[in-house]
């Protein structure tokens, strides 16, 4: 019998980490679930451009005073040289726009439009990330709660989350902010009713994140790990804050993302019925309200707090958009 042409070769095993169709001698690395999420976030153009906007908003309304005295105007200051003594309108074209005002002045006191654009900021974000902070703790707490020890505790909290959902919240807290004293707690007048925004809002805002938190719990306790941890001997703590609390910090950030700009919506809609922060301090549903009686002769009063509202709302509702599409293993981006 004649010895085969060649001798049978034998193939080397894959080396340690090797993965098939990967570059030869590279080790695969791991990632965790938050580098997977950024890099799914970094896909979305859309939301990348939403949050840089959210960001330089944030920047704007903590640098509001450097703002304004680099561009020497004050949100406080009048400028009655600029007002039309007989009809109370800014002089000059699109509300007296120039160089020195970037977005015009105020009808009646000339006060600087850009310099309260910019204080205005600092107040619908500061109800907006604070009220959303107390409707996220108490959701997330009473939801965790009633979702994992279940019985009576579970049908109390629910039922307070239906009574609450089904409570006029605009009602409460006009008819709240119209009772309240003008000095509390330290506080003395928009301060106090920035404070009773921020706790009516959140309190009234954490129904719809307990349910959330609630319905995820429910599922998450009959979990294979769950029922590990508890063969193990783990106790109902450790369950609760090593097992099922990592795996809800998902969905609450995406509903954070979610109630921020409605937070912000309701703070414009308090101040515009004119039960928000008090003059002279500076807010966007205060200026469109007061540009309601000036609309046809000075149209840029209310059309600069209109914009501002709107590329605010939408820049968070794109970014929370782009975080659930990211933190959402299902997803197909």
């Amino acid at each position: 019998m004649t010895a085969p042409l060649h001798e049978p070769t034998t193939e080397a095993a894959p080396p340690a980490g090797f993965e098939a169709g990967s570059a030869p001698g590279k080790a695969v690395q791991g990632r965790s679930l938050g580098r997977i999420a950024w890099e799914r976030l970094k896909r979305d153009k859309v939301a990348l451009g939403g949050g840089i906007v959210v960001l330089f908003l944030v920047v704007v309304a903590l640098l509001a005073p450097v703002i304004t005295h680099l561009v020497g105007q004050s949100p406080y200051d009048h400028h009655e040289e600029l007002i039309d003594p007989l009809f109370s309108t800014p002089t000059g074209s699109y509300g007296a726009i120039s160089g020195d005002h970037w977005f015009g002045v105020e009808p009646v006191n000339g006060r600087d439009i850009f310099a309260r654009i910019v204080y205005g900021a600092r107040v619908s974000l500061l109800v907006g990330f604070l009220s959303a902070l107390v409707a996220i703790v108490l959701g997330t707490v009473l939801g965790v709660l009633a979702g994992f020890f279940g019985g009576w505790l579970d049908a109390v909290i629910s039922r307070v989350m239906d009574m609450l959902l089904s409570f006029p919240q605009l009602l409460f807290i006009i008819a709240l902010v119209s009772v309240m004293p003008n000095k509390l707690l330290g506080l003395e007048g928009s301060g106090v009713r920035l404070f009773v925004m921020i706790l009516v809002i959140g309190f009234f805002g954490w129904p719809y994140v307990g349910r959330v938190v609630r319905g995820q719990t429910l599922s998450l306790r009959e979990r294979e790990y769950v029922d590990a941890a508890r063969s193990l001997g783990a106790g109902r703590f450790y369950i609760l804050f090593k097992e099922l609390l990592p795996n809800l910090v998902a969905p609450i950030i995406v509903y954070a993302t979610m109630m921020i700009p409605t937070n912000i919506l309701t703070e414009a809609a308090l101040s515009f019925l004119g039960v928000g922060v008090k003059p002279p301090s500076a807010s966007w549903g205060q200026m469109l309200s007061a540009a309601l009686s000036y609309y046809e002769s000075d149209p840029m009063y209310m059309v600069i707090p209109g914009v501002a509202i709107f590329i605010t709302v939408l820049s968070f509702n794109l970014f929370g958009d782009g975080v659930r599409d990211a933190l959402d293993p299902k997803g197909s981006r």
